[in-house]
């Protein structure tokens, strides 16, 4: 039990150090598992044999994963996206499987042997990729959207893949396998509900197993899970629902079939059931331990005297299949005509091998499909391929994308033929509100945007705008500030927004310069800067949504406004000493002790002035309108709060 006790004790600490860094470095979790594993196993040596047995439980993280994402997967959501799923997804495997197919027969592999590696590498990174697109803010684009199309088909495939693989299996593998399972001591038969049956009986057995997993689920999970929540026990809808996917998991085992298949079928039936999002949040946290030691004994399984011996065979391996990869996706989105900067975001994105790559690798073994030896190098082609993921998207970001942005910016500055009383600077969603509430009220503006595709945009939509880069005095002598009454900031890059704010005061101090802040710390430098007027881009709509909380919590919307009012009065004068603060603070040492402090004294004294009944001495239930008396909130004493001194 002790040695037990150790082995956790070392791959969580592994697990524990190694994904936070990774994560930082923009690696992805997964990255950071396989490097945990790496490290612990050929580097250091704290991991052994035991290693092989411990992934052996550990896959059944793979199991809960595929349980989860056939919870994701409903009718509509699927109907809705079936062009790019079926099209561009099903493409895809099937054309980057044929590659490599092709190229294994012209190396002079068996058929079985080339199929099997093909459907391994058509399969990329859904951990790495959505992450990376969640971090960089790409899952909205074209490519983000059909990136992730291909991986949601690839999620599915898998299942497939998992029930035709074992029908590739080599006999002489398969009789190797044999004499040594009959020479081990230690071999046990297992439990089988279809060993010795006919061919005919066994089908049968098949059929009533996915029925029952299709129509139980349908049918007795509601109530069953019904009867769990009624009982308030959190932790025994954990081991309901633990229950399910191990039971399934087992019927499945019992009657030959794949675990993996039965929870997948389970998680598509209850897609559309109440229960479905609390059947994810219990089942998460075991699957992503459960992946998390996977990838780790992946890691720690790497044979590292195969990567040095044969090292540019697996360099060259890793590479052509990236290449081949990303050009056979590159192809598909020239065919589904994905433009630009999307195509390469969509095909280098892809170009990797996947997580499932170590699951199919691990089941072709056990199924004697692949030999060992060419299994352990493959998982090396698979694992550098991963690592190489983050440098794709060096790549994009730092060659591809501004190629790109400097293509559709390469044009002349608009000649501005007009002049009006506000200057916008920036149309995207910020600026497009300001314009349009303006221009609807008769204001004059001219409006400039840095980005020729946002301009090229707003223009299709009605709105007058300007291509160029408003940080140019010249550009901005043409759309006539020296006779604006005020200029609008609404960039979208905080420096830029700051030094405009500091070139319009220093030269037309008669503007009044009104900007749009991130948060309160881009504020507090367009205010040093000398801007007029300053607004934070959520401030308005965050206090509005939580009124409306308060309005469901059953409190009385004159009352909700009231505490809105005071918010805000009691918001402003707080920023005014925060701001006094933060301007004393050393160079380089924004936000420091003196500052927090004072932060905390007056976000407590913001709780008092808020939580005061109305001076007039109603009671909070009281259901009148009548307005509070004057000057109500207004007893804010900035006597009482000052800036800490130094």
């Amino acid at each position: 039990m002790t040695g037990v006790f150790l082995q956790a004790f070392i791959y969580l600490v592994a697990a524990v150090i190694a994904v936070p860094i990774a994560k930082r470095l923009g690696l992805g979790s997964v990255l950071g598992y396989l490097i945990a594993g790496v490290v612990i196993g050929p580097i250091i040596g704290l991991v052994g044999e035991e290693t092989t047995t411990i992934q052996h439980f550990a896959e059944f993280g793979v199991v809960m994963m595929l349980f989860l994402v056939g919870l994701e997967l409903e009718p509509k959501m699927l109907w809705a996206m079936r062009n790019r799923l079926m099209g561009l997804g099903g493409i895809q495997v099937a054309g980057t499987t044929a590659a490599v197919m092709a190229i294994g027969l012209a190396f002079g592999l068996v058929w079985s042997l080339a199929l099997t590696i093909g459907l391994i590498f058509a399969l990329s990174s859904t951990a790495i990729v959505l992450q990376t697109f969640n971090e960089k803010g790409l899952s909205k684009t074209e490519g983000g959207k059909n990136a992730f199309s291909v991986l949601l088909f690839q999620d599915i495939a898998v299942i497939p893949m998992l029930a035709f693989i074992p029908l590739l299996a080599m006999p002489e593998l398969i009789e190797k396998a044999q004499s040594a399972a009959a020479s081990a001591a230690d071999h046990h038969e297992e439990l089988s509900l279809v060993a010795g049956l006919p061919g005919w009986a066994y089908g049968l057995v098949i059929i009533a197993s996915i029925a029952i997993v299709v129509v139980g689920g349908h049918y007795l999970s509601r109530p069953l899970f019904r009867f769990v929540a009624s009982s308030g026990l959190r932790e025994i809808f954990t081991a309901t629902a633990l229950m399910l996917v191990v039971g399934i998991a087992a019927l499945m085992s019992l009657v030959g079939l794949s675990p993996a298949l039965g929870t997948f079928l389970a998680g598509v039936v209850l897609a559309n059931s109440e229960f479905r999002h609390e059947l994810e949040s219990n089942i998460d946290p075991f699957k992503g331990l459960l992946l998390g030691l996977f990838f780790i004994t992946v890691g720690a399984g790497i044979n590292f005297s195969i990567l040095f011996g044969e090292f540019f065979l697996i360099i060259g391996l890793t590479i052509g299949v990236m290449l081949l990869k990303g050009l056979v996706l590159y192809l598909l989105g020239m065919a589904f005509k994905i433009k630009g900067s999307d195509r390469w975001l969509f095909a280098l994105s892809l170009a990797q091998a996947g997580e499932f790559g170590f699951v199919l690798l691990s089941f072709t073994v056990q199924n004697h499909v692949l030999p060992v030896d060419i299994a352990q190098t493959l998982s090396l082609v698979v694992a550098l391929s991963m690592f190489l993921t983050p440098g794709l998207f060096i790549l994009f970001d730092k060659v591809i994308l501004p190629r790109f942005e400097e293509t559709s910016n390469d044009r002349e500055t608009d000649i501005i033929d007009e002049q009006g009383s506000v200057i916008i600077v920036g149309i995207g969603r910020f600026g497009q509100i300001v314009n349009r509430l303006l221009v609807s009220n008769g204001i004059k503006t001219v409006v400039l945007d840095h980005q020729a595709n946002q301009v090229d945009v707003v223009r299709r939509v009605g709105t007058q705008a300007y291509f160029g880069d408003a940080t140019r005095p010249d550009l901005l002598h043409t759309a006539g500030i020296e006779h604006a009454k005020a200029i609008v900031i609404a960039l979208d890059n905080k420096e830029s927004s700051v030094e405009l704010v500091k070139y319009v005061k220093h030269t037309y101090p008669n503007v009044s310069v009104i900007a749009r802040a991130f948060d309160r710390g881009h504020g507090y430098l367009l205010r040093q800067a000398g801007a007029d007027i300053i607004e934070s881009e959520t401030y308005h709509s965050s206090l509005e949504i939580g009124g409306h909380a308060m309005k469901v919590m059953g409190l009385h919307p004159f009352y909700v406004e009231q505490q809105k009012s005071t918010y805000k009065r009691v918001e402003e004068k707080k920023s005014d000493l925060l701001y006094a603060a933060w301007e004393d603070d050393a160079e380089g040492e924004r936000f420091d002790n003196n500052y927090r402090q004072l932060f905390i004294h007056l976000e407590q004294h913001m709780a008092e002035q808020m939580s005061k009944d109305r001076s007039d001495k109603h009671a909070l239930s009281e259901r009148g309108w009548t307005p509070p008396p004057k000057g109500y909130a207004d007893d804010f004493d900035e006597e009482n709060v000052q800036p800490i001194s130094k």
